[in-house]
């Protein structure tokens, strides 16, 4: 396909590469401005629904980041909440 496609244009190597850029572009724009609008409804991109493990929205099932058993109030947290660079840290061997 791509070779006949070639072979159709006209005007010599320049011509077939601008021909090739054009009809890429425009292949770019129908997918961009027309498919993909019409196809974004149907899919579940933005179909999120966040629950508890007991499935009942609201219910507490425990276990949270609140949980003093999962998350100790005495654990240091490894990194610095003041700045976004930190110095990288190798792990213990």
């Amino acid at each position: 396909m791509y070779g006949w496609i070639w072979r159709k244009l006209p005007f010599g190597l320049a011509g077939k590469l601008a021909g090739s850029v054009l009809l890429t572009a425009a292949a770019v724009a129908l997918l961009w401005f027309v498919v993909f609008p019409w196809a974004e409804p149907l899919l579940p991109f933005d179909d999120v629904q966040v629950t508890q493990e007991t499935g009942v929205p609201g219910e507490d099932s425990g276990g949270g980041l609140n949980d003093p058993e999962v998350t100790p109030s005495h654990e240091e947290i490894p990194y610095s909440t003041e700045t976004n660079n930190a110095p990288p840290t190798t792990p213990n061997r």
